[in-house]
């Protein structure tokens, strides 16, 4: 069967993320998703809490792991790997854990892109994350289809929502032989995955730009 999912969804548990995790399922659902991926900063609560609640919609736990090198996704864990490791000890990790490991916005400049710091990485990865809707022009988008074609990895494709109303323009079609999140991420990995993304308004992209950068001036005005 054909399920339609967004794979790279932060709630507000993410310090720059303002969607409660039952609002991201209510937009999931709304949006026409079968399923949606949370993907936190450095936490797993929404996650859990996710799993909790009563949903149409299937929920696939999982974290964005701020690595030595940049972001790496980890889908089907509730567990908070440490952040700070070099990428690939993280994957490593994450693997034997049984997990799917996606490099998200691999080679976008000024956003963790862990594709320009840590080429293995790139190697030991499930998939690629080759269409992120937050971005100005899509060069790095282009860059990531590239490398995933010469690597020979699943394409995928994430909203990379910090806001509600982005939910779901990450769309992900995944020919699954289940309704579960464990068959998901099983036909993931085998690359039964066409992926697309709708563009997040780069209005809307500069003011959640601007909005990290003061706050990360802020914490580190606290230090």
């Amino acid at each position: 069967m054909q399920l339609i999912c967004d794979l790279h969804v932060h709630t507000n548990a993410s310090a720059d993320g303002h969607c409660p995790v039952e609002k991201v399922l209510e937009t999931a659902k709304a949006s026409g998703l079968d399923a949606v991926a949370v993907t936190d900063h450095d936490t797993t609560v929404s996650a859990l809490k996710a799993l909790s609640l009563e949903s149409e919609v299937i929920v696939i736990p999982g974290i964005e792991v701020s690595t030595k090198d940049g972001h790496v996704l980890i889908l089907g864990t509730t567990k908070e790997y440490e952040a700070g490791k070099p990428a690939d000890e993280t994957i490593t990790e994450a693997q034997a854990d049984g997990c799917v490991v996606i490099i998200p916005h691999p080679y976008h400049l000024f956003r963790h892109a862990t594709g320009l710091r840590n080429k293995k990485a790139l190697r030991m990865a499930d998939a690629l994350e080759v269409y992120n809707s937050r971005y100005y022009i899509g060069t790095s988008n282009l860059e990531a289809k590239h490398a995933a074609k010469r690597l020979g990895k699943a394409i995928t494709a994430g909203s990379d929502a910090h806001d509600c109303e982005y939910v779901g323009y990450g769309i992900n079609v995944i020919e699954a032989e289940e309704r579960t999140a464990d068959a998901l991420l099983s036909a993931l990995k085998a690359g039964r995955i066409t992926a697309e993304c709708r563009k997040t308004p780069v209005s809307t992209y500069l003011r959640q730009s601007k909005n990290n950068v003061m706050r990360k001036i802020k914490r580190r005005l606290k230090l």
